[in-house]
């Protein structure tokens, strides 16, 4: 294995698993059987690099709430990593053990998790693997598929139980905002809402895991811990030394036919506002990778990502890492970025907290996941929902700059959540 630097925990949060040995085996597999499985997962991860898809818990690393949580999770989750007996795996090509992770946006905040399955399936490149961690040595007994899942009879109709603050409260908070970026208090700001949703029975999360991956197959779709999502947004990937960031910040709807769209893109492009609320996103990314990489290499200029209901500006990352850093490391580095707090960042947050009015959970936090080598791939939660039986929470934000309308930041945000409202529609 890669050698990686991992920061030291600053104190082993209450009711961490003990270091014990485990096992973990890799085998490959017929790649057509595992990719129909692969979006059945308790833990989900589907992108075009790679899905992966996990079933039961191996080991579970709660993450204590504060500002070094990111550092103390990486160090524990290497102490576990360093006595795990791996036949196979990355060596041969494939993929091994791999750990799920998800933070919360507000370092204060509990709830986050990092998730080392029993049983992991990995797809890339037209190859699958399986892996199975147990905690003895693992025989060719263990290393059966998951049975398929049959379908869900769906959750009944989708009903809508209104949003933590109403919309005249959030357009009131945008307006405050506004105000505040123009007496100088922050150059940008992004401001969240949320909508509830309900439903008779259950939500099924494989059936909007699956619809999601459908309708937005260039997105990061994910599930952990009953977060649901498609992000379109790379906060970090890391494969070796290189490293590979997406910036999004800058939003505008899709048209109804290629003139419409194509104009509304070059409106994007050229728009002042937009690029405002784009250049501060990028500028954050590039302070952080700046010292940590070897010819970081950023686009001159943005460009569009069209999504199938909105299009944003876009600017790639690229560099390699000067010296063996965990994606998992990375990814504590970079959150919050600019694209999904504001700048600078401390005034930006603090105005979060004073005009937001809502408990964002693990919206707009990292989620994504991170082998024993460090590799791995972390966006940012967008376009989530979390899932609590028959009820949901879904979530959407806006940058805020000093040229913002409030009236068309409430429209963005309705067309984000959106997204989320046509997967339950979907699978209702």
């Amino acid at each position: 294995m890669t050698e990686v630097a991992a920061p030291q925990p600053s104190a082993r949060p209450a009711g961490t698993a003990a270091v014990v040995p485990r096992w973990a085996r890799t085998i490959e597999i017929d790649y057509q059987a595992a990719a129909a499985l692969t979006r059945c997962g308790e833990l989900c991860w589907l992108a075009d690099s790679v899905e992966l898809a996990g079933w039961g818990t191996a080991l579970r690393i709660p993450v204590a709430a504060g500002p070094d949580r990111f550092a103390t999770a990486a160090a524990l989750l290497a102490e576990h990593l360093a006595v795990l007996h791996a036949d196979g795996g990355p060596a041969s090509g494939g993929l091994g053990p791999v750990a799920f992770a998800s933070f919360t946006f507000d370092p204060n905040a509990a709830g986050s998790a990092i998730v080392l399955p029993r049983t992991l399936i990995g797809c890339r490149d037209g190859r699958a693997w399986l892996t199975v961690v147990g905690d003895r040595p693992v025989t060719s007994d263990d290393l059966a598929l998951p049975a398929p899942r049959p379908a869900g009879g769906g959750s009944g109709r989708v009903r809508y139980a209104g949003t933590s603050a109403t919309e005249i409260a959030w357009i009131d908070a945008v307006d405050r905002a506004v105000r505040r970026i123009r007496a100088g208090d922050a150059e940008k700001v992004v401001l969240a809402r949320d909508r509830v949703v309900y439903s008779a029975a259950p939500f099924d999360a494989t059936a909007l895991v699956t619809q999601l991956r459908t309708a937005f197959a260039s997105c990061y779709t994910f599930r952990i811990d009953g977060l649901v999502g498609a992000s379109p947004e790379l906060l970090i990937r890391r494969g070796g030394a290189r490293v590979e960031s997406l910036v999004l910040a800058g939003t505008a709807p899709r048209g109804d036919d290629n003139a419409s769209d194509a104009t509304l893109g070059q409106m994007l492009l050229a728009s002042a506002k937009d690029l405002a609320e784009h250049r501060p996103a990028v500028a954050s990314v590039r302070q952080v990778l700046q010292p940590l990489v070897r010819g970081l290499d950023v686009d001159e200029e943005p460009t569009l990502l069209r999504l199938a209901n909105v299009q944003h500006l876009a600017t790639h990352v690229r560099g390699r890492l000067s010296q063996p850093r965990s994606a998992l490391e990375l990814a504590g580095r970079l959150h919050p970025t600019a694209a999904v707090g504001g700048t600078p960042t401390v005034a930006a947050l603090q105005m979060i907290a004073e005009l937001e009015r809502i408990d964002r959970g693990r919206y707009a936090g990292p989620v994504g996941w991170v082998d024993a080598d460090g590799n791995g791939e972390f966006a940012i939660a967008l376009r989530c929902a979390q899932l609590d039986g028959a009820r949901a929470r879904l979530f959407a934000g806006a940058g805020i700059v000093a040229d913002s309308l409030p009236e068309a930041e409430l429209e963005e945000t309705r067309l984000k959540l959106r997204a989320m409202q046509s997967a339950f529609e979907a699978t209702a």
